[in-house]
């Protein structure tokens, strides 16, 4: 079974942001599944080319935080113009037939795998090659919608707007369209319309890690620790938030780390706050920290770094947002509070029963175990909807006689 896993970025050795380790999750768990995947996408400037079998569209920036103004404005622009999203707008720089042409050379293929809907919103015509199971990482014109009332610029708002009437539109045609359609939680479905639809499969995720608290070394750079892309809108709005509500009721003593780019300046902050940037691994930096802060105020998809602190056994405080996805069975060292006075008073009961001893690590092989099992049965259900399985993984399809008429 050989399928086209088609995202805008093709995956790095080292994954450098949520979604990039949620695409990798996924593709894990089609191998497991007996597939062989043929990556297609752009780099970011100055990668490395994938070590496997990938389809490389060129080098291409499109993260916020590494963009100037005048490429931010270019974007706009070519936004406007075209009538796409700007996400969209932003990886339509191949032409669409020579696209489908390095595809084909690439296949035959069973079925594509579209990876978030921004491909296919600037590459419609990949809809019609064949087979094809979307995955919906986040819910994009929901998110859209809650940017746009939280703006305080009325321009901005207006292009927030604007984006979540195209996304909604846009979200509705892939859901058609697709043979199979996963979202990452029973939320984010019910948002794109799918409650009911036999079509429709939720994948819970795993970062693979699920490591024990029993071999922890004891050492801790920060008693508060927060990692993420701050880059994407509705991560930012959830760190402002803790750096303007949530840190200055802490006690000005306690050490907080916060590593990950912004789009731009970060956000004022007590002098107990520090700013780290990218971090070379994100994992080591997560244990540094005696209790994790997960502080997300809206937004769809799940949080892969919710995912990676219960893998890895981590005392934490999320927000409701934070745990989307991950069910009502969380592990006792976990504290749910969306109040930020409450968020706090979590913060400093779990930082002061870490400092005076107390073993708040866990094993988290369970879990990552359980999301593990999950995930891949989730995929072989979306395969199942796609026409494929194990027993016909060696009949050609049907997209493979029109790739080889070709």
């Amino acid at each position: 079974m050989h399928l086209l896993f088609v995202s805008s970025l093709l995956p790095e050795r080292k994954p450098a942001t949520g979604f990039e380790i949620a695409n990798t999750a996924i593709a894990r768990a089609y191998e497991a599944n007996g597939a062989r995947v043929t990556f297609a996408g752009f780099r970011r400037p100055g990668a490395e080319r994938p070590a496997g079998p990938h389809v490389d569209l060129g080098e291409l920036l499109i993260e916020n935080a590494e963009a100037n103004g005048a490429q931010k404005l270019g974007w706009l622009v070519a936004a406007l113009r075209s009538g796409l999203p700007v996400g969209a707008a932003k990886l339509r720089t191949v032409d669409e037939r020579d696209l489908l042409a390095r595809i084909e050379r690439a296949g035959p293929f069973d079925a594509l795998v579209l990876s978030s809907v921004q491909m296919p919103i600037a590459y419609p015509a990949l809809m019609q090659l064949g087979p094809t199971i979307f995955v919906a990482h986040n819910v994009e014109h929901r998110s859209a919608a809650e940017m746009g009332t939280s703006a305080t610029s009325p321009a901005t708002r207006l292009l927030y707007r604007r984006e979540a009437r195209l996304l909604r539109a846009h979200e509705a045609w892939a859901c058609k369209s697709a043979s199979a359609v996963h979202s990452l939680s029973a939320t984010d479905a019910a948002d794109l319309g799918l409650s009911g639809d036999r079509r429709s499969v939720v994948l819970p995720l795993t970062v693979g890690h699920g490591t024990s608290g029993l071999g922890d070394a004891g050492l801790r750079a920060f008693d508060v620790v927060l990692i993420g892309t701050w880059s994407w809108a509705p991560n930012r709005v959830g760190v402002d938030w803790f750096v303007h509500e949530v840190a200055p009721r802490l006690d000005p003593a306690l050490a907080i780390g916060i590593a990950g780019r912004f789009d731009g300046a970060p956000p004022p902050a007590p002098g107990s706050v520090r700013f780290l940037g990218r971090v070379p691994d994100a994992q080591a930096f997560l244990r540094s920290g005696r209790v994790v802060a997960l502080p997300m105020r809206g937004g769809t998809g799940v949080q892969l770094k919710t995912i990676e602190t219960l893998e890895e056994g981590l005392p934490a405080v999320a927000t409701s947002s934070s745990l989307r996805g991950i069910g009502t069975a969380l592990p006792s060292n976990i504290r749910v509070a969306d109040d930020a006075a409450a968020f706090a008073d979590a913060l400093t009961e779990l930082v002061a029963r870490e400092r005076a001893g107390e073993p708040l690590r866990l094993d988290g092989q369970a879990f990552a175990a359980r999301q593990r099992a999950e995930l891949e049965r989730g995929v072989r259900r979306g395969l199942e909807l796609a026409g494929l399985s194990a027993e016909l993984a060696s009949v050609p399809s049907d997209f493979e006689h029109r790739a080889l008429a070709s």
